[in-house]
């Protein structure tokens, strides 16, 4: 069964930066597109940064040119640098698979295993 791990969040100040790891272990037998997630107190978890299998990247308009999201396929690990962090940045992020490829073009997400258990990221001063 595959478990994935989150690591990297913390407090920070706005307009700081952070870089998010996600390693994926267990019974992996196929590489899908990776994805980022948040999920904000009161809020429904949502996309926001997708890479295909090829490197190929999108992002929800919220972090566009503010947040990267690369993969290093030989250590099953994806990650995500965060910079100019916003208040409103603050949530608990989690990564995924996603089972439609298809996703780095409609950001429709289809997560493909459980959740981990995600990693806080608080941006206040």
């Amino acid at each position: 069964q595959v478990q994935l791990v989150e690591s990297g969040g913390g407090l920070v100040q706005p307009g700081g930066s952070l870089r998010l790891s996600c390693a994926a272990s267990g019974g992996i037998r196929r590489m899908y597109a990776m994805g980022w997630y948040r999920q904000a107190p009161g809020k429904q978890r949502e996309l926001v940064a997708v890479v295909s299998t090829g490197g190929r990247t999108n992002y929800a308009d919220s972090v566009k040119g503010r947040f990267t999201i690369s993969r290093d396929n030989a250590k099953n690990t994806a990650y995500l640098q965060m910079n100019s962090l916003k208040p409103e940045d603050t949530a608990v992020y989690y990564c995924n698979a996603e089972r439609d490829p298809n996703v780095v073009v409609t950001m429709i997400s289809w997560p493909r295993y459980d959740w981990g258990q995600g990693t806080q990221v608080t941006v206040s001063s």
